[in-house]
C-alpha cells in the first residue's frame, strides 16, 4: 500500500482509508448506506489492516454516535497500529448548544468521541462543515488547545469553501496555532467542482485532499446503465445519496469511457473510478466505504494498479463539464496559471 504525507504534516497516510458510515444503521439515511454491526466490522477491519489500510475514517454524527462506538471495539488492542479520524460540527442534539464548532460545543463532543472509540487521542479531527456562527478564532484557538493537550493529533476541516479555508489558515498562521492539514472534500469523474478552487489553493497551501464519496453515491460503481433500470438497493431512492439526480447522459458516457479502460486494464469500474483519483494533485487518501466484504475487497484493489496518462486524459476529457464564472474566464487564460494546476 502507497503512503502519502496528509498536506503539509508529517503524518503519513495510505492512499486508500475506509470509511465507517455504514456502521450502526441508527436511521433511515444512514440505513440507506449500511448497517454493519460489531462482527461483520471486525471482519472489515481485518481485510483492511491485511491490505495495508489502517486509516479509519468516522464521525460523531454518523448514526449518532454509534458508528464511533463499533469502530472502538474493533479496534481493541490495535491502537498504536491505526489511524483514526473523527468529526464534529453538525447536530448531536436538540438544542442550540448541540451543533456547530463552538469551543462549548468541541470541548464536549471531543470527549464523547473519545470515550466512544476507546481511545485518550484522535489522529485527525475535522471540523465537519463550516460554522458560519462562530467565530473562527474561537474554533481555531479551540482546536489548537485540544492539540497541545494531546487529544488530537491534527485538524483537519470538511467541506469547506475556499474562502472559508483561506481565512482559517490565515488566522493560524497569525496566531501560531496548528493548521488545518487536510480537507475531506467530495471529488469523482462525476463531481469535479474541487478543481475549480479549492484544488488550486490545497497546492498553493498544501492541504491533502481526503477524497468522499468518490463513486459519487454509487453512481459509478457501473449499476447505472443507459436504457437499463436503476438497481433496487441504489442510494438516491433510499434518501442516502448526496446532490442531485445525476443519472444522466453525462454519466453514461463516463461510464463508457470507464468500461473501455476496465477491459484494457483487467479492472472493473469501481477500481478504475477510484485509482483516477489517485492520479490527482493535492490528493492525499481517498476514503472507500463498503457495506460487505466483498465489496470492501474490491474497492481495496483499486490501489493496486496505476493507470497511464492516455487513460486519465480519456478519463479527463469525457467527465469535463462546464464551469461557472470566474473559472470559464480563468480557463480562457490558462498561461496566467501557475503549474501544477491545471485544467483539463
Amino acid at each position: 500500500m502507497e503512503y502519502r504525507q496528509l498536506g503539509a504534516s508529517g503524518l503519513m497516510v495510505p492512499v486508500l482509508s475506509f470509511g465507517t458510515a455504514t456502521f450502526g444503521g441508527g436511521n433511515e439515511f444512514f440505513k440507506a448506506w449500511g448497517n454493519t454491526q460489531l462482527e461483520e466490522a471486525r471482519e472489515l477491519v481485518k481485510l483492511c489492516m491485511d491490505a495495508g489500510v489502517n486509516f479509519f475514517d468516522t464521525a460523531n454524527v454518523y448514526s449518532a454516535g454509534r458508528s464511533e462506538e463499533i469502530l472502538g471495539q474493533a479496534l481493541k488492542g490495535m491502537r498504536q497500529q491505526v489511524i483514526i479520524s473523527t468529526k464534529a460540527t453538525f447536530n448531536m442534539g436538540g438544542g442550540p448548544r448541540d451543533q456547530g464548532s463552538s469551543r462549548s460545543h468541541l470541548l464536549l463532543q471531543v470527549e464523547h468521541s473519545l470515550k466512544r472509540l476507546h481511545t485518550d487521542y484522535i489522529d485527525v479531527y475535522h471540523m465537519h462543515g463550516f460554522d458560519g456562527n462562530t467565530p473562527i478564532d474561537e474554533t481555531l484557538k479551540t482546536l489548537d488547545t485540544l492539540v497541545t493537550s494531546g487529544k488530537v493529533r491534527y485538524i483537519a476541516c470538511s467541506n469547506f469553501s475556499g474562502w472559508q479555508l483561506m481565512k482559517s489558515l490565515s488566522i493560524s498562521e497569525r496566531y501560531g496555532w496548528a493548521k488545518y492539514v487536510g480537507h475531506q472534500v467530495l471529488y469523482s469523474l462525476l463531481d469535479r467542482e474541487y478543481e475549480w478552487e479549492l484544488m488550486p489553493l490545497a497546492i498553493d497551501q498544501r492541504v491533502g485532499a481526503m477524497i468522499w464519496s468518490p463513486l459519487s453515491s454509487g453512481r459509478l460503481s457501473g449499476k447505472y446503465r443507459r436504457n437499463q433500470p436503476r438497481p433496487e438497493d441504489n442510494r438516491m431512492q433510499q434518501g442516502g445519496a448526496h446532490g442531485p439526480d445525476l443519472a444522466n447522459e453525462h454519466l453514461f458516457r463516463i461510464v463508457d469511457v470507464l468500461d473501455e479502460i476496465a477491459a484494457e486494464t483487467g479492472r472493473n469500474v469501481s477500481q478504475v473510478a477510484i485509482n483516477w483519483l489517485l492520479q490527482r494533485p493535492t490528493v492525499s487518501n481517498v476514503i472507500i466505504g463498503a457495506r460487505n466484504a466483498q465489496q470492501l475487497k474490491e474497492n481495496l484493489a483499486a490501489a493496486d494498479f496505476t493507470l497511464t496518462t492516455d487513460q486519465v486524459k480519456r478519463l479527463d476529457a469525457v467527465s469535463d463539464r462546464d464551469l461557472v464564472y470566474p473559472y470559464w474566464h480563468q480557463r480562457q487564460n490558462t498561461s496566467l496559471l501557475p503549474p501544477p494546476v491545471f485544467y483539463s
